[in-house]
């Protein structure tokens, strides 16, 4: 399992990278390989809110249709179209298929870092 360290992580299995104050979101390698193949990706509009710990959007894979959660709140400034229309990006590279960039962040303190990710991953799979 791939867990970059300069990451933050949800338990709901989301990536966090901040630039500035905007953070960068999208699933983790552990998401990605969990769902297998990705076919669709379902992302909100610029200006809607997210709320931490609610759906922003969902991802369709092979197996199944997932929540994709917000690990923050905030006001989504950016999506990544790209994956609109090439969703297997996110299988291909996880940390480089980010979802959505969300400013006016808040909510943040549940956030995980890498080597508390990865401990919940291993509960997770039991």
């Amino acid at each position: 399992m791939n867990t970059p360290t300069d990451l933050k992580y949800s338990k709901s299995h989301e990536w966090l990278r901040m630039e500035g104050d905007v953070a960068v979101i999208g699933i983790s390698d552990f998401a990605q390989s969990e769902l297998g193949d990705v076919v669709f990706v379902n992302l909100p509009a610029e200006g809607d809110t997210t709320t931490a710990g609610e759906p922003f959007g969902d991802v369709e894979s092979v197996k199944a249709v997932s929540d994709l959660v917000s690990p923050v709140s905030g006001t989504v400034c950016a999506i990544n179209e790209e994956l609109l229309d090439a969703p297997e990006k996110i299988n291909e590279d996880p940390y480089g298929a980010w979802m959505i960039k969300v400013n006016g962040i808040g909510d943040t303190e549940e956030l995980l870092d890498a080597a508390d990710y990865e401990k919940h991953c291993e509960e997770e799979k039991g």
